[in-house]
């Protein structure tokens, strides 16, 4: 089950993040803590009278085709609410369990983790810095979580530590004027720019604007000199960077029972908690074989949705994908042409002709890895 932490806050403005039939009313701010999107996605199901079609608190333990699935398209949905087990025969499927379920906790990638006597967690078990106070923590990993955990937690510990072994570049959430910061971005003149320039003069300024205000380099966020860097929304990095509460290391070498070392030969000693915000897997554990490994794999879904290897187009994997701006706006289009799919008005390819395609890409991938 996905979970968030109190503290979280949307990084995309409401109005580039709604569904485009319900706008966010007017009082929401254009930020909004987890608290005011729940709200927002209860209202929109209260709104198109949905909670009568939703079943609550059912797992699904797995979706198979059935027998007839080349004449008909037909899946069996065996599910379970309350201990008890139900079959139910669907038309089509929709898979929208997104990125964030299974926790990526990759221990064996660090040497001596499991002789070191604190607490190992992962971002998905943090919800609030309380029981943290006087601590000394370890974040491994910055990204948009690892970011939030380190500056919350950097107001109640001892010491924050924040390993990163990539290039990133903040990004804050207001811009030019005090307007969100995608409102300024996403111009039509500035795609139009992208499409006219160089690549290297495209880097040259995407480098070059977020140093005007905070160096990166000089805070261990730029260990090298490539080209493209990993964004973050942060407004309150730089600040915890620029006072010491928070200090970014390079990567972790290896652990001892107390201490981390980090790959530039540097050690900090009695280490009370590490915090692992390396992501998530993805897995569909209602799946059978190949199917299961087939969606896992994004090469094999026809533009991100559509399995290859099935005679019916009548499994759609919504939101499975990654993105700079709202998953919200993306998986409502996704959702609209996997119905039109669904119905007969839209067509893809064959499955033999995909199959094909992506097999040949495979093995390109393969040829040049």
């Amino acid at each position: 089950m996905t979970r968030v932490y109190k503290s979280l806050v949307t990084n995309i403005c409401k109005e580039m993040s709604c569904y485009s039939d319900f706008p966010f009313r007017e009082d929401y701010p254009n930020y909004m803590r987890q608290e005011k999107f729940w709200n927002y996605i209860q209202e929109f199901a209260e709104h198109f009278d949905l909670l009568k079609y939703i079943r609550f608190r059912t797992t699904v333990r797995s979706v198979t085709k059935r027998p007839d699935f080349s004449e008909t398209g037909q899946w069996d949905v065996v599910t379970e609410t309350e201990g008890k087990h139900e079959t139910v025969i669907f038309d089509a499927v929709m898979v929208c369990t997104g990125h964030f379920s299974d926790s990526h906790l990759p221990l064996e990638s660090f040497p001596g983790i499991h002789k070191f006597q604190g607490r190992i967690l992962h971002s998905q078990e943090y919800r609030s810095p309380e029981g943290f106070e006087g601590k000394r923590v370890l974040v491994i990993g910055l990204g948009n979580s690892g970011g939030d955990i380190a500056v919350e937690l950097a107001r109640t510990t001892a010491q924050v530590f924040l390993s990163t072994r990539t290039d990133t570049q903040i990004v804050y959430r207001f811009s030019y004027g005090g307007y969100p910061v995608q409102m300024m971005s996403k111009r039509r003149y500035l795609h139009f720019t992208t499409q006219i320039l160089p690549s290297c003069v495209q880097n040259w300024i995407e480098n070059r604007r977020p140093n005007k205000i905070f160096s990166h380099e000089n805070c261990g966020l730029s260990l090298t000199k490539r080209r493209k860097w990993k964004l973050i929304v942060n407004d309150e990095l730089p600040t915890s960077i620029l006072c010491g509460t928070v200090t970014v290391k390079t990567s972790v070498k290896e652990f001892t029972e107390t201490s981390a070392v980090f790959d530039n030969g540097t050690v900090e000693e009695n280490i009370d908690v590490v915090i692992f915000t390396t992501g998530y897997t993805t897995s569909f554990p209602f799946f059978e074989e190949p199917l299961k490994s087939l969606c896992t794999q994004k090469i094999f879904l026809y533009k991100f949705v559509f399995p290859s290897n099935l005679e019916r187009a009548t499994l759609a994997i919504i939101g499975h994908i990654f993105l700079t701006g709202s998953i919200l706006t993306a998986a409502e289009l996704q959702a609209r042409w996997a119905t039109r799919v669904f119905k007969g008005l839209c067509k893809i390819p064959p499955s033999q002709k995909l199959m094909a395609e992506f097999a040949k890409k495979e093995q390109l991938i393969k040829s040049t890895s």
